[in-house]
């Protein structure tokens, strides 16, 4: 993983909304965003902005249908991420 990839990831996730947003996706296959916006009393536009900056962290995938938004952890970047944080503590 790229530095400037690694410093996205970390700066996304240092918002704690942000990170707790990205637990909820995790624990799903796919998740809608309106099922996203149930379970955090935020308004679409700031749900949209995490899910944005998520997004251009490389973290999730937006699939799009009709009106509706589903969001995806991109597993393999997370375990990426993982393993160079792990880089850093030895």
């Amino acid at each position: 993983m790229e530095k400037r990839q690694l410093t996205r990831i970390a700066k996304a996730l240092s918002d704690p909304r942000r990170f707790e947003i990205l637990q909820q996706i995790a624990g799903e296959d796919e998740m809608s965003c309106s099922a996203l916006k149930e379970n955090h009393k935020i308004s679409p536009a700031t749900l949209s902005h995490h899910i944005k900056e998520l997004e251009a962290a490389g973290l999730v995938d937006i699939r799009r249908e009709s009106k509706f938004l589903y969001v995806q952890l991109r597993r393999p970047a997370w375990k990426s991420y993982l393993k160079e944080l792990k880089k850093i503590g030895r």
